[in-house]
């Protein structure tokens, strides 16, 4: 039996391991394992004295300041919980720009003068850390010689338990500053658009009537789509380690032609890792809804129900660690690069976005009441103002080279960014612009209570899945992220671009309302100028035909193709005064972003482009050649005479892609500079040799060929 024949056999072969679960009684109390490795508010009011637990849950649900003194206590009491769940070590759990997390563990236990050990953990360990700064990407805030940083505790992100088989971890959610205090993280410039849109909608609240709301928090719901491969393929696959995607591959026979994998009964194997994957992530207590088969062969999705969108992004962060890990005790690899497998459907992560009150208000979601209706338009006529005036940004805080491998495909919603609304809304909308009230089928409506206002549909319409930022009844689904992305920078970009919409609306409401005949007819009227300036951003049709894309120019949306073309937008100085206005990110921290992720995407499409040439010629190519030692020995001149030329054909790409690669010297060219190059000479030259290289894989005998094929990555389970 050939080599890759006796890898496929073994791939195939699993049975449950002890690592198994056995089924329980899960209506048995002592059976329920949500949140029990979380320093939870019912964890909180077990252990704290009662005005330290006050206190602490006005900071988690008002956004009030803690008081510092009050530190000792929660400290104590988080290592005495953390110490009876087998934690040794503490760690201050943090998000910076490479787009993972990071931590530094300390031991509780300190020596004594005994020669004995004592476990410790004090306030101010627990509100502020350390690390080093410089060796993490700062954009040019941190020299190299200026390493100081610091972490500090986000006491809105309850703390939580990372079990090993031989100990266990305390995670401390942190934000992550430089010295001199700018954000050298993801989660400081999320929490400061979350106070910005509260602030904002607040204030719009007060207008339209609304004196119980203190706060208003967005949430987020992210579906995680991923793939799942048996690992002895992912180690004979050097780009697969290095890179995340396959470089090379011929499109084999069958793809998902046929839909028979989308939905479809999940593989036993698969479904035990998912089993004890939600199982990890229900004890963390993120709130894991729903799993299914997606559409390319081994490919699946996870998702939560709605949270708290800073609680949210950390899980969606927990939730892609802990899927890697668990995956690997089934002998499998979890990948989240966007497109690891050209050909076949790539992996999103749908950011389903919405804004609600301390109340328990939804301000997204149509009501019962004429009043509900009229905050629900006001508030959906914001978020289409935002996604207008800032579609640039939205893109660009969306953009990587997987998603440039992705967005624009029959998979994926385009680089143009528009909203869906669904017939009905939409037509809503058009009947306020005019001045009529819509007609509509008995019972499909929600009336505004006068014949003055169109009545408001219950359901948004039929969904679009080509649509980059889609109602879809009680909230906004952004579906252009990309599947190995943080939540943060999107939902700090959506954050305050809405706020600023809120906020405009909101200055010309109250204008309105000084002269108008009642809050009917100036919130009207405020809707209705708004709409028709920003309808231009609605589309229903289908978001991956050519028409689109021509009608789409006419209307004046941008279409940033690539990374390089979308990033610059972060520092566009209506972008800089926006961040600046609502002190979400300052124009020194959006300059370091920019630079940062521009830097970041040349490396990658780099270290792709370099591991694409070794594997040409230390595997691709000697293949090759013994098969056509092969034929020639053979005898089969026609063979000869179809092969040869394909191999020279392959040397040369191959000598054009290292030319390439030595070609570009970084430190001759900014950071800009060097994207384009990646862009327009490294990646070409990149993808004339992988079409070489799998025309080669067809010609090839099968126990030469180097690297698993596709055939049996993406079906053998």
């Amino acid at each position: 039996m050939p080599r890759t024949r006796q890898h496929n056999v073994t791939a195939a072969q699993w049975s449950a391991n002890g690592a198994a679960l056995q089924p329980q009684d899960l209506t048995q109390p002592g059976n329920q394992i949500f949140a029990s490795n979380v320093f939870s508010a019912a964890v909180q009011r077990q252990r704290l004295p009662k005005h330290v637990f006050k206190a602490l849950q006005k900071t988690i649900e008002r956004g009030e300041p803690l008081d510092t003194s009050l530190a000792d206590a929660v400290a104590v009491a988080m290592k005495d919980w953390a110490m009876e769940r087998g934690a040794t070590h503490y760690t201050h759990w943090f998000q910076p720009l490479t787009g993972s997390t990071a931590e530094k563990h300390d031991s509780f236990y300190a020596p004594v003068g005994d020669g004995t050990a004592i476990a410790e953990f004090s306030g101010r360990e627990l509100i502020q850390g350390e690390p080093d700064a410089s060796s993490f990407p700062t954009g040019g805030i941190r020299a190299t010689f200026e390493a100081r940083g610091y972490t500090a505790w986000d006491p809105t992100s309850p703390a939580f338990i990372l079990e090993n088989p031989n100990g266990a971890l305390l995670c401390i959610p942190t934000a992550f500053t430089s010295w001199t205090g700018e954000a050298l993280d993801h989660k400081i410039p999320l929490l400061r658009s979350m106070d910005a849109l509260s602030r904002t909608a607040i204030k719009a609240l007060r207008l339209l009537g609304d004196d119980q709301a203190r706060r208003v928090f967005t949430t987020v719901g992210p579906e995680q789509e991923y793939f799942l491969i048996d690992e002895q393929y992912y180690f004979e696959r050097p780009d697969l380690v290095t890179t995340g995607r396959t470089l090379f591959g011929a499109k084999p026979p069958k793809g998902h032609e046929l839909d028979d994998h989308y939905f479809g009964s999940i593989p036993e194997r698969i479904l035990a890792c998912m089993l004890e994957t939600e199982r990890e992530l229900v004890k963390l207590g993120v709130p894991v809804k729903t799993r299914h088969n997606e559409v390319a062969p081994n490919q699946y999705e996870i998702a939560p129900i709605f949270e708290n969108s800073n609680v949210g992004s950390d899980h969606q962060q927990l939730t892609m660690q802990i899927m890697q890990n668990t995956a690997r005790r089934y002998k499998l690899v979890c990948l989240l690069h966007e497109k690891p497998f050209a050909g076949v459907n790539g992996s999103g992560k749908h950011n389903n976005w919405s804004m609600g009150t301390d109340t328990g208000v939804n301000l997204l979601e149509p009501g019962e009441t004429p009043h509900e209706n009229l905050q629900f338009l006001f508030f959906c006529a914001a978020v289409i103002q935002a996604v207008n005036t800032h579609q640039q940004l939205l893109r660009a805080s969306i953009a990587s080279p997987g998603q440039d491998h992705r967005l624009g495909a029959n998979e994926a919603p385009p680089a143009i960014i528009s909203i869906f609304l669904g017939t009905e809304l939409e037509a809503v909308f058009d009947a306020i612009e005019q001045g009529r009230a819509q007609e509509s089928k008995p019972g499909s409506f929600l009336g505004l209570g006068t014949p003055v206002l169109p009545p408001l549909p219950l359901h948004g319409g039929d969904r679009n899945r080509t649509s980059p930022f889609a109602f879809t009844g009680n909230k906004f689904e952004f579906r252009a992220l990309g599947s190995s992305m943080s939540l943060a920078l999107p939902n700090t970009v959506l954050n305050t671009i809405v706020a600023e919409a809120i906020d405009e609306l909101a200055e010309k409401l109250e204008g309105a309302l000084q002269g108008s005949d009642g809050l009917e007819k100036a919130l009207m009227q405020v809707v209705k100028d708004s709409w028709r300036a920003n309808k231009r951003v609605v589309f229903g049709g289908d978001n991956y035909s050519a028409e689109w894309h021509e009608q789409a120019a006419e209307r004046g949306l941008a279409n940033l193709r690539s990374t390089p073309d979308a990033l610059p937008w972060l520092v566009e100085k209506r972008t800089v005064a926006l961040f600046e206005k609502y002190q979400v990110l300052s124009e020194r921290e959006l300059h370091a972003r920019h630079e940062v992720f521009t830097e970041q995407y040349a490396v990658k499409i780099n270290i792709e482009a370099e591991t694409a040439a070794s594997i040409a010629r230390t595997q691709i190519l000697p293949a090759a050649l013994r098969q056509l030692q092969l034929v020639r020995s053979a005898g089969t001149e026609q063979l000869v005479a179809e092969l040869e030329p394909v191999i020279e054909e392959l040397h040369a790409a191959l000598t054009a892609l290292e030319d390439a690669n030595l070609a570009e010297n970084q430190q001759d060219s900014t950071p800009a500079q060097w994207a384009a190059y990646m862009r327009d000479v490294v990646i070409p030259t990149m993808e004339k040799l992988r079409g070489v290289a799998d025309r080669l894989e067809r010609l090839v005998a099968d126990d030469l060929w180097p690297l698993p094929k596709y055939s049996e990555m993406l079906f053998i389970k």
